[in-house]
């Protein structure tokens, strides 16, 4: 089995999303970026788009509003200014 890369998904009603994941894409102001297992550590600010969370073959959709991501050793963090699960 793969390593998991540990992601949580915040907004400041409540965590949205916390687990471990294959992958995760999301929109960075500097273009979209996709983060797997064992990735360098960077922090980057969001725009508006969507998050798309990649599990076993599965993918959960997130639209967000500005905020944060910040991927360290331990993993993938995005805080954001506003988040819902994509319908």
């Amino acid at each position: 089995m793969a390593d998991k890369l540990n992601f949580s998904l915040v907004s400041p009603e409540r965590e949205l999303f916390a687990g471990p994941v294959d992958q995760v894409d999301a929109p960075g102001s500097e273009g979209d970026f996709g983060v797997l297992y064992g990735h360098a550590p960077f922090m980057t600010a969001l725009k508006e788009g969507q998050v798309r969370v990649h599990d076993g073959g599965k993918i959960r959709v997130f639209d967000v509003r500005g905020g944060f991501a910040d991927v360290t050793p331990e993993g993938l963090t995005v805080l954001a200014e506003h988040a819902v699960e994509a319908t």
